[in-house]
């Protein structure tokens, strides 16, 4: 075991591994890494699934039998993905009888549907039938279509991870849609206590594109404050979370057995070489919080990471000041946060696309 990971998990972080592979699964490296690098769950995409399909061997027999039997290709994919989620989930299996919150596998709804209530909560319906693992978590995007599907999973009893949250209010959105669902499901009668939940906010690419925009306003103002603008918003956010959770409303749900939906910080591997590669851990590590990571930012960590004990626990305030001066350089945060979410759902699309024409090939091959 790293011992520097060990003490990320020790300061109360949950290591989630940001990727997913049949071979991952197979060859056991996933149980090696819960073992060796403390990972208690995974969260998957469709990119990471594009990418483990084209490059394993492992699919193979599969896509042949799907192809035989005249499957077209979403139906390919949803047999393949839906497999290794629910191999990932018995893998994982002894941690969540062991910790409870954590041993979860995530699977996001189809993102063509990111705008599409109904059929997000069909897709997520599906998924969460299919895999058929009480650990799973089903992906679903905090587009504003997306909060009424939230609500909806969460009052049928299904897990989710609420994924691509970038701003404080469309946060406090989605904490309201789970407290929402929450009650709903305690008025029909189910376990609030088998239902979890973790709200993924993302952390890079709200420095890449903040970053942008201050070179692109170049004084030295400007420029001093890089690399400062994504810690600042999830330390809001975490605050924001904690408003929740001294809630009235919260304490009526947590004394019916509901549990928090943790904050999961998301995006987290550093896309500026100028930057330290362990960041977006360092710098956001609270206990109740998960990091989900790249496998390069978990090794990095796992060699050289540092665990400075609590850094966002009431830090909101000199968060907020971050914004003050950003704004005061003449960063208009909330255009930014837009721009955010539109090329967010863009790539969730792009993504998508991507992982159908990967399964194509693969089945081109497979009908030669």
């Amino acid at each position: 075991m790293s011992e520097r990971l060990e003490a990320l998990a020790n300061a109360g972080v949950s290591i989630w591994l940001d990727d997913l592979s049949r071979e991952r699964i197979e060859t056991g490296n996933l149980a090696d890494l819960v073992k060796e690098r403390a990972v208690v769950g995974v969260t998957t995409n469709p990119t990471i699934f594009a990418s483990a399909i084209a490059n394993g061997e492992r699919y193979d027999e599969q896509v042949r039998k799907l192809v035989a039997a005249g499957e077209p290709v979403d139906r390919v994919i949803f047999d393949l993905t839906t497999e290794d989620v629910r191999n990932a989930c018995d893998v994982l299996a002894p941690v969540a009888e062991r910790t409870a919150d954590d041993g979860r596998v995530s699977i996001e709804v189809e993102p063509d549907l990111a705008n599409d209530t109904e059929g997000t909560i069909a897709s997520a319906q599906a998924l969460w039938a299919a895999v058929a693992r009480p650990n799973a978590l089903i992906k679903i995007p905090a587009t504003k279509e997306g909060l009424p599907a939230i609500t909806a999973a969460i009052a049928q009893g299904i897990s989710v991870n609420v994924t691509l949250i970038f701003g404080e209010q469309r946060y406090r959105e989605v904490m309201d849609a789970y407290l929402t669902g929450l009650e709903l499901a305690r008025d029909s009668g189910l376990d609030l206590g088998a239902i979890r939940s973790v709200a993924s906010f993302f952390v890079s690419r709200v420095d890449s594109e903040i970053d942008a925009r201050l070179d692109a306003i170049g004084t030295d103002e400007a420029t001093a404050l890089k690399g400062k603008a994504a810690v600042a918003n999830a330390r809001v956010a975490y605050a924001a979370f904690t408003e929740v959770l001294a809630s009235d409303r919260w304490s009526v749900l947590a004394a019916a057995g509901a549990n928090a939906q943790r904050p999961l910080w998301a995006s987290t591997g550093v896309k500026n070489p100028d930057y330290s590669d362990t960041l977006y851990v360092t710098d956001l590590v609270v206990a109740g919080t998960v990091n989900t990571m790249p496998e390069k930012t978990l090794e990095a960590f796992a060699d050289h990471g540092v665990v400075e004990g609590d850094q966002v626990t009431g830090k909101g305030e000199e968060a907020r000041a971050v914004f003050d001066a950003l704004a005061a350089v003449g960063i208009d945060f909330e255009d930014a946060l837009v721009v955010l979410e539109t090329e967010g759902v863009d790539k969730f699309k792009k993504s998508w696309t991507e992982l159908v024409e990967t399964v194509e090939g693969q089945m081109e091959k497979a009908g030669r």
